[in-house]
């Protein structure tokens, strides 16, 4: 499968894998991660960004994809909409089938609400499902959600919400009980003790796994119990526009079959938008490793209603998305696989960085060496690292690949790859949506009854994101979001329903001199169908 020059750059990995057995690589100081972020890392392009000309954000900077979204016009501007045609009725309305959204409604159905989710593909059509290293939680003797925190906050650059990351941090530990009761079947000990890793930018071993299939054995287990509560799902079906009262609150959605092209109207109490990232927008051309639904739709509906954004000019490229074959491109490489032992080895054999920094500094390390330093290795897609995986059992033992990265191993073997025996190639890949949606400590945004949840939310990691806590984040903000949305609804009255603000929105929008033919949300990525954004109903599945 490797090219002529490929198996010839393996040669000098391999050749210079015996003095790197032992080696001890540096970690940078907090002065050369600022300068290498600064030159190399995507977020701080700024021709790749737009300063928002509408909204609650606006003069803020977000990627330009985002911001023709932003602005653009609403899927429901000329269709007749009659909101006293109730097509669902319900307590609480939880937007998207992915682990914070399955999270929310199961909470919300243990307070007793009367919960329903929509979403647009399937639930656990999810980057929820994609996920693959692991969720942090400090719930061992040498490690405490004091010591998370701190490793949280400085991986974020000090810019996390204090009062949303302690959530995270102190709810860590009760979140894996809650799901191991649940029956996820985490990697644990002949003794029953849980396993734990360490992921980037962790001080501790607090990185719980189920293998390589973390996401998906999380995300089997939150399904299974949505279904054995009997919590309808309406599937195939996207919220394209949220639904206010003649009070301002939030009130429900409508909703559009995505294989009829039909309206529906769906009043609730309280809503939980859950509708996860952005990948699938491929912000500056970078490949995703994000699912097909991935693109930014809760950001547009709350925005459109009013909704304040946190840090939406921040995202986190994964530094390690697969970058050869073809077949494979843009796909994630889990972080686990460094965390056992993998290093970075450019082209020459050299081992450029330490393995283990955080997602933003590897990522530009990756992109420095691939470009100033001209020491990366041609693929079809442009230049690559090597991820020299057979370090993993000359360090660990033979075995350990196939035990605790089955998913990754056949992924590439696959295609004629025995990352046992050969190193991979890898680069960069767009991964997840730092910021989002801004809520408050009850998973609330700055509208009244629209709580928010999972991806959609920003502000929880600051401005990047360590291993592991986006699978935390689902569980305890999921869960918080449903258990207040619940205990919420019990004394709202809902009063006239209204889609004022679309009309509204879209003479700020005129009146901006804003002239867009872009029809948002977009629901599906633009390849989807021939005309992309100008389609204004989604394609047949």
């Amino acid at each position: 499968m490797y090219t002529a020059e490929m198996l010839a750059s393996i040669q000098k990995v391999e050749a210079s894998r015996p003095s790197r057995i032992n080696m001890e690589l540096r970690r940078m100081t907090a002065e050369e991660k600022e300068g290498l972020l600064k030159t190399y890392h995507p977020d701080f392009k700024q021709e790749e960004f737009a300063a928002l000309r509408v909204g609650a954000n606006k003069g803020e900077n977000v990627p330009h994809e985002l911001a023709a979204l932003l602005e653009g016009r609403s899927r429901i501007k000329d269709e007749n909409i009659d909101l006293n045609k109730i097509d669902y009725d319900v307590d609480v309305l939880v937007i998207g089938g992915g682990g914070s959204g399955s999270a929310a409604a199961i909470e919300a159905h243990e307070c007793g609400a009367n919960v329903m989710i929509v979403t647009k593909l399937r639930i656990g059509d999810a980057n929820t499902m994609m996920a693959e290293g692991g969720i942090q939680a400090a719930d061992k003797e040498n490690d405490s959600p004091a010591q998370h925190y701190l490793d949280a906050f400085g991986g974020g650059h000090f810019a996390a919400q204090p009062e949303l990351l302690k959530k995270l941090v102190n709810d860590g530990p009760g979140a894996i009980k809650w799901l191991n009761d649940l029956g996820v079947m985490f990697d644990k000990e002949l003794d029953g003790t849980m396993i734990t890793t360490h992921g980037g930018g962790t001080s501790r071993k607090r990185m719980h796994a189920c293998a390589d299939y973390s996401g998906a054995e999380i995300m089997r287990t939150l399904r299974d119990e949505v279904f054995n509560r009997n919590i309808p799902v309406v599937d195939f079906t996207a919220a394209v526009e949220l639904i206010l009262d003649t009070d301002g609150k939030a009130a429900g959605a409508v909703l559009v079959n995505m294989e009829t092209g039909e309206y529906h109207v769906a009043r609730a109490k309280t809503i939980i938008v859950a509708t996860g990232g952005a990948g699938r927008l491929h912000y500056q051309k970078f490949p995703t490793s994000n699912h097909y639904g991935a693109t930014a739709d809760g950001l547009i509906l709350a925005y459109r209603v009013g909704a304040e954004l946190i840090y939406p000019d921040t995202l986190q490229y994964h530094p390690t998305g697969a970058a050869f074959p073809t077949q494979i491109f843009g796909c994630l490489v889990t972080e686990k696989v460094r965390a056992l032992g993998a290093m970075l080895i450019n082209a020459e054999g050299e081992a450029f960085m330490h393995p283990l920094e955080t997602r933003d500094v590897t990522s530009a390390s990756i992109i420095r060496e691939c470009t100033t330093n001209s020491k990366g290795l041609q693929t079809p897609h442009g230049s690559a690292v090597w991820l020299d995986t057979p370090m993993i059992e000359i360090v660990r033992g033979k075995g350990t690949i196939e035990k605790g990265i089955p998913a990754m191993l056949r992924m590439f073997m696959k295609y004629g790859i025995d990352m046992r025996e050969q190193p991979i190639l890898v680069y960069p890949t767009l991964h997840y949506q730092n910021g989002g949606i801004k809520i408050n400590i009850d998973g609330m945004s700055n509208i009244d009854n629209l709580f928010v949840a999972g991806e959609a939310v920003g502000g929880i990691h600051g401005r990047n994101r360590l291993m592991g806590n986006s699978l935390l984040d689902i569980i305890v903000f999921g869960r918080s979001a449903g258990r207040n949305a619940a205990v919420k609804c019990k004394n709202v009255k809902i009063s006239e329903l209204s889609i004022e603000h679309v009309e509204k929105y879209e003479k700020e929008i005129t009146e901006a001199g804003i002239k867009s033919e872009v029809i948002s949300p977009l629901l599906l990525p633009s390849y989807a169908n021939k005309d992309g954004f100008k389609r204004k109903r989604s394609v047949t599945i």
